[in-house]
């Protein structure tokens, strides 16, 4: 009943039970991505994404269905979107066991932010970013810049780890409609 209510506050837009609900799903699903993808950073970035896109689509959630179960087919679904933008670099990993030259050019290929920061150009990234307040420039700036996991950010800004987790997703969600009505 608890997660019902919770999920009703979130359908009106309640941050706290958006807070809430990321705290008790949230090791369930990077769990689910770190079998998945046997990697930290990869299962973080598709967690946060997926409570970022359930958080958007909150509306259309069926309560036939139970919560998680949900957020597991969004995370898959933004797994296989992932794996979908990097098939290129999929294919030269696969083919290593053959080839282990193709496997020293899967190591050089560009992350998705790697990629924005280069289509972006860096200068004009930073500038998107002190649009935003200072909070959320800051964890962007640790995680994308200095590459810090999400504890060792929870460590330097001394805050929960949970609140790094809804500090980045909205940072990274209001970064996006920055660059979007830039364009």
């Amino acid at each position: 009943m608890e997660i019902n209510t919770q999920i009703d506050k979130a359908k009106k837009g309640d941050q706290t039970a958006f807070t809430f609900l990321l705290n008790l799903y949230w090791n369930e699903v990077y769990g689910f991505m770190i079998k998945r993808t046997e990697n930290e950073t990869i299962a973080e970035d598709i967690t946060i994404e997926t409570f970022s896109k359930a958080f958007d689509k909150i509306a259309s959630y069926n309560p036939e269905f139970q919560f998680n179960t949900w957020l597991i087919s969004i995370a898959k679904n933004v797994h296989i979107d992932l794996l979908r933008k990097n098939k290129s670099s999929l294919f030269v990993e696969i083919t290593e066991k053959e080839d282990q030259k193709a496997y020293n050019i899967a190591d050089t290929t560009p992350s998705a932010e790697d990629e924005l920061i280069t289509e972006q150009n860096l200068s004009q990234l930073l500038r998107y970013i002190k649009e935003l307040k200072p909070h959320y420039q800051e964890v962007i700036q640790l995680r994308y810049f200095q590459e810090m996991s999400y504890q060792e950010i929870a460590n330097a800004i001394d805050e929960p780890l949970s609140n790094v987790k809804v500090k980045l997703l909205r940072a990274k969600k209001l970064l996006a409609e920055i660059i979007r009505d830039k364009r």
